[in-house]
């Protein structure tokens, strides 16, 4: 049906350009004389296709104009959910709460968002006097009036009013404090009307340039992630019994810094932060809530003293968990229950920093009453759209944020990946930036509510390594644990062996273990500080079994693996009182990945050209030699190693170890 097709391709449109559309808000819909397609609830106008719409029948939805229904807001909103419900001719899908006022308006198409130069003008002071210098008479402006069937009957009104006055229909209505409804015949009359009514408002378009995230970020924000946790963990009023671990699931929190000039504008004095103090509209509420801390001392000790204060008086007080934090020198920062929900907050509520910004034009902000607020807190069908935006992924990392270096292909990759499915939050850290960067598109295609990022890192260089922990940091709060991974392997004896090589092979496995170490550990100390004794972080070394046995022509690599354990037990003791486990994984030979199966320069063509397999003639015979050795006969996977990671996380009694997952070529004595 072409006029569907057309309404997929306007929603389409808007939908993913953030100045018109954030977090999925607005509705659209199309019309003909008995029936009315709209976007269902839990659809993002971006991506919708028909089944995002729900149909419903227009001669039932007329009852909700001629219904008398009932005083009590909470009887009176039920009945009109109920009236929706019968009206759908599709069942299963949630109308949108506009559903109602798509149907009154007199055109076919209708195109309701919440662009941030409308609502720079629908929030501010001067709302009806500049609209209608603006815009003409023929303006129609509501004010604010609480979403559902009173703001449907507001408008309703609006309309015949507007038919009686001009004798025409209206094609725009401005709501206060809300968005904007653009009404035509044909999709390309909406997009002219909504080119005309963004250019006419973006006279003054905002300045925003970007800034660089200060260093202090990393001294900060994990002390604040956990403080947040621990709030996490008393609301929800879970023990500890030895046997679950309450930093597991909802209780691990991310969060997320932006910073930029806008953002610094709000952060840099209190009198800056009281603009956005408020929310402006609902969506503002049922994605960031509506209140939030502002934190202003200078020093990284201070900032974490005030926030140790201000979060559980918060809690205390409004009986959640705040989404933002207002950091002085730091940024906006987002708090949620996953990397998802953090993209979702960063989004809204810089968008009402913009707005508060553009409101300056008309007389400075207006943020909605605590009356306002209120009914939005409390309404049925924003407790849903929470529900539905929330999110979730579900598994043994959950929310956890790991960082695996040498993960943009090979071995690395594939314990990353087996890590992301499992939930957790994935930093890619490698030298090579173009694979890397392709393997974290394909991770975030496989994400749910969890996120991957690539960061660039020499883990031989340490000011490369303290950049990876402060990347990781603004993106994520915190690293709960830590995956060094990053590897090389030169084969070759004695005589075979150059200086040049030996020292590139032990400054990658030896040294820069310890670099690695170094830096991160002052992260996770500083989490473990602010945390309960129930939460440890994790330092994972990805050894091999050649650090359990000597190699034959190998022996730079057998080395410095070697040396890795003794630095695994050493580190070890010095972190346990921190509740920071540190342990080696030594696996056998992965003989499917790159490292050994390389037709130019893998493992296999390696040994086979240094004679370490007598008799082998060919890469083949190179393969058999090994596998025999296995009594498994199988090669160690990513999944294999995965698995043992996971289980070095979730156990809290041991630390120093080193784990074998050989097939049982190599055994404990």
């Amino acid at each position: 049906m072409k006029q569907i097709e057309d309404l997929i391709e306007v929603s389409q449109f808007y939908g993913k350009d953030s100045r018109f559309v954030i977090a999925g808000g607005g509705n659209t819909s199309y019309k003909n004389a008995d029936k009315l397609w709209v976007k269902a609830s839990g659809s993002a106008l971006a991506t919708i296709t028909e089944d995002g719409f729900a149909v419903l029948s227009r001669a039932k939805l007329q009852v909700l104009s001629e219904r008398q229904y009932s005083d009590n807001t909470a009887e009176r909103e039920a009945q009109v959910k109920d009236d929706l419900a019968a009206a759908c001719i599709t069942k299963g899908k949630r109308p949108s709460v506009e559903t109602s006022m798509h149907n009154v308006i007199g055109y076919a198409y209708v195109v309701h968002l919440h662009p941030t130069a409308v609502n720079g003008l629908m929030c501010s002071q001067n709302a009806e006097a500049d609209l209608l210098k603006l815009f003409g008479e023929k303006a129609l402006y509501v004010p604010y009036t609480d979403p559902g069937y009173t703001l449907f009957k507001k408008v309703e009104d609006a309309i015949k009013a507007h038919r009686e006055k001009f004798r025409e229909e209206p094609k725009v209505i401005w709501l206060q404090n809300h968005g904007i409804f653009v009404a035509a015949d044909t999709i390309q009359e909406i997009y002219a009307q909504y080119d005309a009514i963004i250019a006419k408002l973006s006279a003054k378009p905002l300045e925003i340039e970007p800034r660089e995230t200060c260093s202090c970020t990393e001294q900060v924000l994990p002390a604040i992630r956990m403080i947040l946790c621990n709030e996490a963990i008393a609301q929800s009023a879970q023990t500890y019994q030895g046997i679950r671990n309450p930093y597991s699931g909802s209780n691990l929190k991310t969060l997320k810094v932006r910073k930029n000039s806008l953002v610094k504008s709000f952060y840099d004095s209190a009198e800056g932060f009281a603009k956005v103090s408020r929310p402006f509209t609902p969506d503002g509420i049922v994605y960031c809530k509506s209140n939030y801390i502002y934190i202003d001392a200078e020093e990284p000790e201070a900032k974490i003293a005030q926030a140790a204060e201000a979060i559980p008086a918060f809690v205390k007080r409004f009986g959640y968990l705040p989404k933002v934090l207002v950091i002085k020198g730091i940024g906006l920062v987002a708090v949620g229950d996953n990397a998802a929900q953090c993209d979702t907050v960063l989004d809204v509520f810089e968008d009402a920093m913009k707005i508060a910004a553009l409101a300056e034009q008309f007389g400075g902000p207006h943020p909605m009453t605590q009356a306002q607020i209120d009914f939005i807190d409390n309404w049925e069908v924003e407790n849903y759209r929470r529900s539905v935006a929330a999110g979730g992924a579900a598994g043994r990392a959950e929310n956890k944020t790991i960082v695996v270096t040498g993960a943009a292909q090979g071995f690395g990759e594939g314990i990353a990946r087996c890590l992301l499915l499992e939930g957790a939050n994935i930093v890619v850290a490698d030298l090579n930036e173009t694979v890397g960067q392709e393997t974290v598109d394909r991770f975030n295609a496989m994400c749910k509510s969890n996120r991957a990022i690539f960061v660039k890192t020499n883990v031989s260089d340490i000011p490369s390594i303290e950049n990876l922990v402060h990347e990781t940091v603004c993106n994520f709060g915190a690293i709960d644990a830590f995956v060094s991974n990053a590897g090389v392997l030169r084969a070759g004896g004695l005589q075979d062996m150059t200086p040049e090589n030996f020292d590139f092979v032990t400054k990658i496995n030896y040294y820069a273990y310890f670099y690695c170490c170094k830096v991160v550990s002052r992260v996770m100390k500083l989490q473990t500080a602010y945390s309960s004794e129930q939460y440890y972080a994790d330092i994972i070394q990805v050894n091999s079994k050649s650090g359990l046995r000597g190699s034959k022509a190998n022996f730079a690599y057998a080395g410095g693996k070697f040396g890795g354990l003794g630095l695994t037990q050493s580190f070890a003791l010095e972190l346990a009182p921190n509740r920071v486990k540190v342990n080696s994984i030594c696996p056998g030979n992965f003989y499917d990945g790159p490292l050994w199966s390389n037709p130019v320069n893998g493992l296999f063509i390696q040994y086979l050209n240094a004679g370490k397999v007598p008799g082998a003639k060919n890469v083949q015979d190179v393969k058999d030699f090994y596998l025999a050795q296995v009594p498994m006969r199988k090669g160690c996977s990513p999944e294999d190693v995965c698995k043992g990671a996971l289980y070095l996380m979730e156990q809290l009694g041991e630390t120093g170890q080193a784990l074998p997952i050989t097939g049982g070529q190599v055994m404990l004595n």
